[in-house]
């Protein structure tokens, strides 16, 4: 892999001949887990000038109509987490002559603050064809990581590294982007406005839900406008993370009583063997795929796919030797006269690939020019722990690119489209409810990670007679199995609320993902703990979990600063009114600088007396609280879902509902003396 140094630049076509399509990483370390940052991506004409306002994808407008650019958001890394950009080189217009690539923090943040600044470029086989490490943007607030630039018929890439001070409003201005306000201001308005309604917001009357809700999300990429058509003002891009508001009463059902089941275009209740399983669950979802253009191109923008028409088949027969193989099914996408093909191999319930089955389409894509084999199971796949082991001929000139899914990836895509996001139209919508039916029912197979693996039982019953030792290897599965369902975990819970959740690597754990799994492995022998950290966009602080196996004790905590401004008593007051309807057995911990642990208590003890959060003797600063629930773990020893797993899902999700939603919203307004207090 090409290691790139500021000012300098490289043909795409030396590197790879699979660069029709790339992907772009831009990626970063916390050593706190908490810092992050956005991206962004300009086409710009010979002129250094984007053509209009669409030619700048950011967060709120992620996804070009043309498949040119897709931002496909954040994955966790071994060291930090990597924003990831789709570029179909092939698609771009002809009249674009250089795509920036940059970056952006926000509310005051810089790159200084973060470690391991850089970039990565994959050709379509998901081979890494260079990397660029960024330095010396220390003050900086917005980056320009490299551009992909023409020359002639060919691209290339130069590797850039400009900072900038003012932010990303600063950056889209310089490249000709008429922004309509600054992010960091129109943030700090609403937070200060946020403060400013604590004390005195009236909460809605009890009993009667809110009528809306309101989610972070993405608006549809304008369309612009047909000649003829009569022009409105043009809308500026907004840099301000934008808002929808969704309803939250389902609308009202015609059935006749409860007896009643609507009728469903994909029915489940047929299902008896696991391969009738497999069968349904491909031919629902490739069908859905093809016929809902922007779940399609979703699902395989991350695999190097070019935008275009897309075609699907289940039950292909394809000749192998003496025996012809029957992949589960085929993805096909054309463009400009070109065929992009994929063989899907799929499992449900449970049930594990196999590296025979894999090997073979494996074998038969390179053969026939194919570019890529994407398998499809209940499993979540880890960075540098592939979930079948496969030969690459490397002799053979045509790479094929081997892709994961998960049920639980597949499922929250669905969920961020119709949900929060918005697909074409409501065929479409419509189309991707019954999917998402289909893939959530209990007969469907589809229902992601549910198995600790075999070393479960024996680890746990080592950890409760004190015979496990450090260098186990199967404390080392399970350490794998405990990080593939934090993964799914946040997979669900992001689906759920709209928002980018994803498992926290600190920086200074390591950037090897065997070394850094093997600490943990060691750190499990030693006190038989599962930790683990998520970070939900929009939430103060990290929600961490903490499984503890010697006590069958589940904790979920979230550390809530302390304002900078005001008094302890006050402080402690405000978050004892904020969590008014947080569950009464929630524990409170004073956090004191320099001090391992301060005051703390249950919610129902300090409703009455908040002053008792309150120090009696120390003199160190209050740095924040500590918001911990604590619950028993799934009682069952064995591998289903109905025991651990099920257990860590529901104490995550039950958490972030009961505690974590009531540090977003005002605390309730104060009643005056001789009122009863309300609360919201």
């Amino acid at each position: 892999m090409n290691e790139m140094v500021k000012g300098s630049n490289v043909a795409l076509a030396s590197l790879s001949e699979d660069v029709g399509s790339v992907i772009v990483g831009l990626g970063w370390g916390s050593p706190t887990g908490e810092g992050d940052a956005d991206v962004s991506v300009l086409l710009l004409d010979v002129n250094g000038k984007v053509r209009s306002d669409s030619d700048f994808y950011f967060y709120n407008n992620p996804v070009a109509a043309d498949g040119s650019v897709q931002l496909l958001g954040k994955t966790p890394t071994a060291d930090g987490n990597e924003d990831r950009i789709s570029f179909d080189l092939t698609a771009v217009p002809a009249d674009i002559d250089r795509v920036v690539v940059a970056a952006s923090r926000y509310n005051g943040a810089r790159f200084g603050e973060l470690e391991d600044v850089h970039l990565t470029l994959a050709d379509g086989a998901g081979d890494d064809l260079l990397r660029f490490p960024v330095a010396d943007v220390d003050s900086m607030s917005a980056i320009i990581f490299g551009e992909l630039y023409r020359r002639g018929e060919e691209w290339k890439f130069r590797a850039v590294g400009q900072g900038y001070e003012a932010g990303l409003a600063g950056l889209a201005t310089d490249f000709g982007v008429d922004i309509e306000d600054d992010a960091e201001a129109v943030e700090a308005q609403n937070d200060a406005a946020a403060d400013d309604q604590e004390d005195m917001t009236a909460p809605a009357p009890a009993g009667e839900p809110d009528p809306q809700i309101t989610r972070e999300a993405v608006p549809s990429p304008r369309r612009p406008a047909e000649a003829g058509e009569s022009r409105k003002p043009a809308v500026r891009p907004r840099t301000a993370k934008k808002k929808i508001t969704l309803p939250r009463v389902a609308k009202k059902t015609l059935a006749e009583n409860e007896s009643w089941r609507e009728a469903r275009l994909f029915p489940v209740s047929a299902l008896k063997s696991d391969r009738d399983r497999e069968m349904r669950a491909t031919s629902v979802l490739l069908s859905v795929m093809a016929q809902v253009p922007e779940f399609g191109r979703r699902l395989t923008a991350a695999f190097g796919a070019p935008a275009g028409r897309m075609e699907t088949f289940a039950e292909v027969t394809l000749p192998h030797g003496d025996s012809p193989r029957r992949p589960d099914g085929v993805i096909r996408v054309e463009r400009a006269g070109k065929l992009w093909t994929a063989l899907v191999e799929t499992k449900t319930n449970g049930n594990a690939l196999k590296s025979d089955q894999v090997q073979a389409y494996m074998d038969i894509a390179a053969r026939r020019g194919y570019e890529a084999v994407i398998t499809l199971s209940n499993d979540v796949a880890l960075e540098g722990s592939p979930l079948v082991d496969v030969k690459i001929d490397r002799r053979r000139k045509h790479k094929v690119a081997l892709w994961h899914l998960s049920w639980a990836e597949v499922t929250h895509q669905a969920q961020m489209l119709i949900r929060h996001e918005g697909v074409g139209n409501a065929a479409h919508a419509w189309l991707l409810q019954e999917l998402l039916h289909y893939l959530q029912h209990d007969n469907s197979g589809c229902h992601g990670f549910q198995n600790m693996g075999p070393s479960w039982v024996p680890v746990r019953n080592g950890i409760d007679d004190e015979t496990l030792c450090q260098g186990d290897a199967r404390a080392l599965e399970v350490v794998e199995s405990w990080e593939r369902l934090i993964r799914q975990v946040c997979l669900g819970l992001g689906g759920e609320l709209g928002q980018k959740v994803l498992p926290v690597q600190r920086a200074k754990r390591g950037t090897d993902p065997g070394e850094r799994r093997s600490r943990l492995a060691d750190q499990l022998c030693q006190d038989g703990k599962l930790d683990a950290e998520l970070r939900i966009d929009g939430t103060p602080g990290v929600l961490a979990v903490s499984a503890d196996l010697r006590t069958g004790r589940l904790r979920t905590s979230v550390e809530v600063p302390a304002p900078e401004q005001g008094y302890p008593l006050s402080w402690a007051k405000r978050l004892v009114r904020r969590l008014a309807d947080a569950p009464a057995d929630l524990h409170i911990e004073t956090l004191l600088e320099g001090e391992t642990g301060g005051p703390r208590g249950t919610l129902e003890r300090l409703r009455p007396e908040p002053a008792d959060l309150l120090p009696k003797d120390s003199t160190n600063r209050i740095t924040g609280f500590r918001l911990t629930l604590i619950k028993s773990m799934g009682s069952g020893r064995g591998n289903a879902e109905t025991g651990f797993i099920r257990s860590v899902d529901d104490a995550v999700h039950r958490f972030h509902k009961s505690v974590v939603t009531h540090l977003d919203r005002p605390a309730p307004r104060r009643a005056p003396s001789g009122e009863a207090a309300t609360t919201n």
